[in-house]
Order: structure tokens, then sequence, then C-alpha cells
């Protein structure tokens, strides 16, 4: 439900890129972000860090794209967020020697320390990865092809990296101790 819930805008993005243009697009995209938000507050639920920064980064890079009239802006604001994700996982890990992916899923699995830095140092690879490919699709390919990527390609390769994920974690985790 919760994956659901975060693909509301990217969903809505598609289908108004679809039936309309790249900046309805952005326009319907800006609003469901702000929506997702404002549904979360209004049924008194936590909004994330993340959450919050990227209603910020689409409200940024969504705005100019729209202000500007330049497609350009929209197509970045994954890889700025993406880019975020990476950064934010490694700064953890550099300056404060904290694996963050821990602190989020740390209530939820016991894992080894050593494999908590592990899967901390592979999100941060997928989302540097990632970062570069949303690039890549956006400056090599039309912009139809990187809408269909951004829903498919993205969510495919998430699902993927996931799966793979819980393979590898599913031969460490420990039994809670009573």
């Amino acid at each position: 439900m919760k994956l659901l819930f975060d693909l509301f805008p990217i969903l809505l993005f598609f289908v108004a890129y679809k039936l309309v243009d790249i900046y309805a697009a952005t326009a319907v995209a800006i609003a469901a972000s702000f929506a997702q938000i404002g549904w979360l507050k209004l049924r008194s639920r936590p909004v994330e860090p993340m959450q919050w920064a990227g209603l910020a980064i689409i409200a940024v890079f969504g705005g100019l794209t729209l202000l500007w009239q330049d497609e350009t802006f929209i197509k970045w604001k994954p890889t700025v967020l993406y880019g975020l994700f990476a950064a934010v996982l490694g700064g953890g890990r550099l300056f404060f020697g904290r694996d963050l992916i821990k602190a989020a899923m740390g209530s939820q699995l016991v894992l080894p320390d050593p494999v908590w830095r592990k899967l901390n140092l592979a999100w941060m690879l997928f989302f540097a990865v990632m970062a570069v490919l949303n690039l890549a699709v956006a400056y090599g390919f039309s912009t139809d092809t990187w809408v269909s990527f951004k829903l498919f390609g993205t969510l495919g390769l998430t699902l993927a990296f996931v799966v793979a994920q819980a393979f590898y974690v599913s031969r460490f985790i420990e039994e809670e101790k009573p």
C-alpha cells in the first residue's frame, strides 16, 4: 500500500503526460505531491524527512519547468532526488558513523552491523546509479521515452534491487532475543 501511495504522483504525472503534455503532467505531479503530504498531515501521520525533500524538489524543479516552459528542469528532478538520497546515506556513514538504512529499518530487522554497512553502501550506490541513469535517458532519448522510463524503468529497477536485497538479507536475519 505504501508503494502505491509513493507512486501516486508518478502515476498521475504519466497519465497527464499521455493525455496532455509535459507541462500539465508537471503541474499534476506538483499538486499530487502537495496532496500526498496534506493527506498524511490530515490523518495525523508522520511525514518522513525524505518526503518533505521530495516535495521541495518537485515544487522547485516543477515550478521552474512551468515558469520557464522548459522540460529540462523536471527531467533533472529524479537525478537531484536520487543524488540527495545517495548523499544522505553516504554522509550519514562518513560523517556520523551511522548507517541510515539501519536507522530506518532496524526496528523491523535484526542484522549484524557489517550487513547493515553493506546494505547502506548498496543503497547509496543504487541511488547514485539511478541518478546517472536518469540523466542518460533524459538526454539520450525522447521526452516520451524518458516519461515511460520514469514510471516503468525506475519502478522495475527498484523492485529488482529490493528483491535482490531481500535475498541477500535473508541469509543474515537473526532471531530476536527474548
